[in-house]
């Protein structure tokens, strides 16, 4: 049984105990209407004490009942009194059977949410609490964007919980009505490349490149679009490419951007074993805090490698003119140590591993 039928089937209940007093026989002249009225005020009685209509109505229809009763008991009263209680009664119909009934589905579909889909009771209860509440809100803010589809704001609060959901199709959707409302903008562009990324598995798609390369023609410092240029580098064979792109995002940033490890692990993706001394030169150039980051990540991986392997001299004297960058002369030192390790008594080896300590300052 649907909703609807058991909320109309309450209704009507509710319109026929309204109606009830109001159906009865029209007043008749004669002596024989004191008897039908005082007939109807016991019947009210009855039906008061049995429940079927409340105190408020019972005690209206009685005052109905009296007034006829006292136009029935004089003269000139019972044919003037039935005319005008015949039209009060089918303007009491009208209001209780059309009226009350219209006013109420329009204050819901005012006031209440018409739009929202149906779900069975089972469903509703096989879902946690906490997610109810999402989908219910979620659901709210859709019936609203809907309604008014212009406005860039519902868009907005709907596009990062799709992202959160991994609803891409309606992310790239609310991305491109963001866009078409609020006009093109650096960080529109990029936040639509990143949503067609999200729905291509994490490729680049041409479109995507297109809105990425938007973006930085209307910013060239947008760092969403950047970042994700880098990838398509990536994805297109170029790595160095990438790597160039990366590590000038990582030289603009400041040291607490919340986005820099994300990067930082890229770059230690396809950066080679350990800066080079290039590298390292640049990075001089570098605020320490840059210069920190741009090295960590490369230093990491040469650090793992030659842990595993031993590596070859070059390698170690690149991670400990690293650890020296790094400002870390105790990890140095360990280098060092492993470093003659690896050397396997090898005199002429371990004469160049001194002496490129030495050359950097560093005691052992």
């Amino acid at each position: 049984m649907s909703l609807w039928f058991v909320l109309a089937l309450m209704t009507l209940v509710a319109v026929a105990a309204v109606l009830w007093p109001l159906g009865r026989r029209r007043a008749l002249a004669g002596g024989s209407d004191l008897a039908v009225y005082r007939d109807q005020l016991a019947e009210i009685d009855r039906d008061k004490g049995a429940g079927i209509i409340p105190a408020s109505e019972a005690e209206a229809a009685r005052t109905e009942v009296a007034r006829r009763l006292i136009a029935a008991s004089s003269k000139d009263g019972p044919a003037e009194y039935a005319a005008s209680s015949a039209g009060g009664r089918r303007i009491a119909a009208v209001v209780a059977l059309l009226i009350v009934p219209i006013a109420a589905v329009a204050l819901y579909a005012k006031l209440g949410s018409p739009a929202l889909p149906s779900q069975p009771l089972a469903a509703r209860l096989s879902v946690p609490v906490e997610q109810r509440s999402i989908e219910t809100l979620i659901a709210e803010v859709e019936a609203r964007v809907e309604a008014n589809p212009d406005e860039a704001r519902g868009w907005e609060v709907l596009a990062p919980v799709y992202l959160r959901l991994g609803r891409y199709d309606d992310l790239v959707k609310a991305r491109r009505a963001i866009l078409r409302i609020s006009g093109p903008n650096a960080g529109n562009e990029a936040d639509l490349g990143e949503a067609l990324v999200y729905l291509a598995n994490g490729m680049v798609t041409v479109e995507a490149r297109e809105a990425f390369q938007r973006a930085l023609g209307l910013d060239a410092k947008e760092v969403k679009a950047r970042y994700f240029m880098g990838i398509a580098y990536e994805q297109d064979g170029k790595p160095q490419d990438a790597l160039k792109t990366w590590q000038a995002l990582v030289a603009d940033a400041p040291a607490d951007a919340p986005w820099l490890p994300v990067v930082q692990r890229a770059i230690a993706r396809i950066a080679p074993e350990g800066p080079t001394a290039e590298q390292m030169a640049d990075s001089e150039q570098m605020p320490p805090e840059q210069r920190t980051a741009m090295v960590r990540g490369m230093v990491e991986r040469l650090a793992s490698r030659l842990a595993q392997d031993g590596g070859d001299e070059q390698s170690w004297f690149r991670l400990i003119r690293a650890y020296i960058v790094l400002n870390e002369p105790d990890n140095a030192r360990k280098a060092a140590g492993d470093a003659r390790k690896a050397a396997n008594g090898d005199a002429a080896r371990l004469k160049r591993i001194d002496d490129f300590v030495k050359s950097l300052g560093l005691e052992t």
